[in-house]
């Protein structure tokens, strides 16, 4: 029987091969450190999260279905009751319905020419007093109508006609003695216009409006009171014409002449 060797393994040189040398299992095993044990870990830690949220999201899924489902059910059941006395009270209205005749069943174009005429005659009836209560009222509104407008013609009828304006008198000295001038030829007196100015200048300068303050005298021919001058004419305040034809005839009858009339105011300042 021959003799079992066993070869040593031949020695590597750590510097020819950039793995690590195999620990010998004789050889005692060194101590890990802190960082290496972390290092290793973090895969396994990492499985084991994703683990983890994957089956809290199951779980989460599988609560939410069951919440819906209950959800459902109720208003599937409402639904399911509310629809099953309509579909009963469905039935026993068509068990309740009689069955049909061969009398009701008529065909149509049998009952609707005679239905027809029928029912025009009956609509005009209906329509015929409708028109008339429609006419009614608008022939009563008519004396309605015609009330107010009789009110605004007796109104009208009733008011009082505008007043004339009141007259201005107007001061006009030359045109006062321009009127006089042509008067005198019908007197007689066609020389004696120089007379009568001297006269009334005296007397109020040919104004219309002269008054005297004293007396109460008034107008180009200073008649006291004015009111005489009224038979000459309704506007002897305002109208130089009345006074002038006023205070001719006043000379003629008193004097005679507008010369006599300036005589006797030289006398006695007045006339």
């Amino acid at each position: 029987m021959s003799e079992f060797k066993v070869q040593p393994r031949p020695d590597r040189d750590p510097k020819q091969s950039g793995q690590k040398i195999s620990r010998h299992r004789a050889e005692p095993a060194k101590p890990t450190s802190a960082w290496a044990q972390l290092k290793a870990s973090i895969p396994s830690f990492g499985r084991r999260t994703a683990l983890v949220a994957t089956a809290c999201a199951v779980v989460i899924g599988v609560g939410a279905a069951g919440q819906a489902a209950e959800q459902a059910a109720p208003e599937a059941a409402s639904a399911t009751s509310e629809a099953a006395p309509t579909l009963n009270f469905d039935k026993s209205l068509v068990s309740a319905l009689p069955a049909p005749t061969p009398s009701a069943v008529a065909p149509q174009s049998v009952a609707k020419p005679a239905e027809k005429p029928a029912a025009k005659p009956a609509a005009a009836a209906k329509a015929a007093p409708k028109a008339t209560a429609a006419k009614a009222p608008v022939k009563a509104a008519a004396p309605a109508k015609a009330a107010p407008a009789a009110k605004v013609a007796h109104a009208k009828a009733a008011a009082p006609a505008p007043k004339p304006a009141a007259a201005v008198a107007v001061n006009d000295p030359a045109g006062a003695q321009a009127y006089a001038a042509r008067k005198l030829s019908s007197y007689g007196w066609a020389g004696q216009m120089q007379c009568l100015k001297k006269l009334w200048t005296k007397e109020s300068e040919w104004r219309t409006t002269a008054t005297n303050a004293s007396s109460g005298a008034y107008g180009i021919v200073q008649s006291l009171p004015a009111e005489k001058m009224a038979t000459a004419g309704a506007d002897y305040r305002t109208n130089y014409r009345t006074q002038i034809n006023w205070g001719l005839d006043y000379i003629k009858e008193r004097y005679g002449s507008p010369c006599q009339a300036l005589n006797f105011h030289y006398a006695n300042n007045w006339y």
